[in-house]
């Protein structure tokens, strides 16, 4: 069962069974009775015990990004691989770590192991930074004693993900960037730009062309009541975040609405199965049974409605059924995905199976965001064209009728 998530830094002293003297120590607990009592338990004899105090002006710190926990489990795969100790390797790679959050998690977590815990309960206590999927796979290495081959399967699979997700985010993120900017300047060119030449206009006394002239009405309206529009952008991006981080529902409909937009949609879905793939591959090559690495599967996979296909196929394999037939009767997964899981089902090399559907998927990902990247192009210039240049246009219209006119 998984510890709360809240913990308590306490500062000890104490004696150890030697009767050496201990002082300043720390140790993280939910309260400082469970703190003297895991204390008690490692054969220490507290003398003094007190929360450690808060600093009044806290520095802001870098936080720890799964980037950071994907190259940590790397580093701890090699150099268990080398022969280096567990504690030892904590105690290298926590100190020579750049970023003081995850020095301050790693050397936490050392001391955990220290303390006599394992390896898989000490990151079961920071369920902010390892989720099921890594503490059980860690769990089932210590078990069978090959604790770096399945760090070192963690680590590929982390960095896989990592980069699907950098590169999903990189396609879509230019775009919107694009957009939102062009929208920002227009709305600067309405109310700032546009009155100063609807002055120059009016000082002509001339007719204005029907273009010049609707534009110069949306500026005036957006001058009066401009309020109101960024009022309600803002509340629309405050109401986005507050259901997208509370309603299932929200989720479920913005993830089944993402994955039926053209090119993007398709991105999506790859990205999902690829997922889905890499995960159960890497659980199945740890020996961990199917019905439980399922369950970790759906959190994997970056959308609700695989997440909630895979606990649906979970239900149905825990009852008897074939992987192979679940899948087909979620209808997500191609005809070419489920006779891949076929035949690893019949041969038992499921984990090799799933290994060729995610090294398929990823290359089909990096293809569809290339793709992406140079539609988006052209798409840009558009809106841009659209937004932009065409209230210069407007504004240049009647100057240019005045000049043909004196010609």
């Amino acid at each position: 069962m998984a510890q709360p998530t809240e913990q308590i830094d306490f500062i000890w002293n104490g004696v150890d069974k030697s009767g050496n003297k201990i002082s300043k120590r720390i140790i993280s607990a939910h309260s400082e009775t469970v703190a003297k009592a895991e204390l008690k338990r490692q054969g220490f004899r507290v003398t003094a015990i007190k929360k450690k105090p808060k600093p009044l002006f806290k520095a802001k710190t870098k936080s720890i990004t799964t980037g950071d926990i994907a190259v940590f489990a790397r580093q701890l795969a090699t150099m268990l691989a080398a022969g280096v100790p567990l504690v030892q390797s904590f105690d290298i790679i926590g100190k020579g770590h750049e970023n003081p959050s995850m020095q301050e998690l790693l050397l936490s977590i050392k001391a955990d192991i220290e303390g006599g815990n394992t390896l898989a309960s000490a990151l079961r206590k920071k369920p902010l930074y390892f989720d099921e999927l890594f503490c059980n796979l860690v769990e089932a290495g210590e078990q069978a004693g090959v604790l770096e081959t399945l760090l070192d399967k963690i680590a590929t699979y982390k960095e896989k993900t990592e980069s699907i997700k950098k590169k999903i985010k990189k396609a879509l993120t230019y775009p919107i960037a694009v957009i939102v900017v062009a929208f920002i300047v227009t709305a600067i060119l309405l109310l700032f730009v546009v009155p100063v030449f609807e002055e120059l206009f009016q000082s002509f006394g001339a007719d204005l062309p029907g273009f010049t002239r609707m534009v110069i009405n949306m500026s005036k309206w957006l001058q009066e009541w401009w309020w109101i529009v960024f009022g309600s952008l803002g509340g629309a991006v405050y109401a986005f975040i507050y259901f997208k981080k509370r309603s299932h529902q929200f989720n479920h409909f913005l993830d089944r609405t993402m994955l039926k937009i053209p090119v993007v949609g398709m991105i999506l879905n790859k990205s999902a199965i690829a997922r889905f793939a890499r995960t159960l591959s890497t659980m199945s090559a740890a020996g961990v049974p199917l019905v439980e690495a399922l369950e970790s599967v759906s959190g994997a996979c970056g959308n609700i409605i695989y997440a909630d296909a895979v606990l649906k196929m979970r239900e149905e394999v825990a009852t008897g059924q074939r992987l192979q037939f679940a899948m087909t009767q979620s209808n997500l997964f191609p005809h070419m995905v489920q006779q891949m899981v076929a035949i690893g089902e019949e041969s038992g090399s499921m984990d090799a199976m799933l290994a060729k559907v995610a090294d398929f998927y990823e290359e089909e990902v990096d293809n569809l965001i290339d793709n992406l990247s140079s539609l988006m192009e052209p798409f840009i210039m558009v809106i841009l064209g659209i937004l932009v240049g065409g209230l210069i246009v407007a504004m240049y219209l009647p100057i240019f009728k005045m000049g043909s006119a004196v010609g």
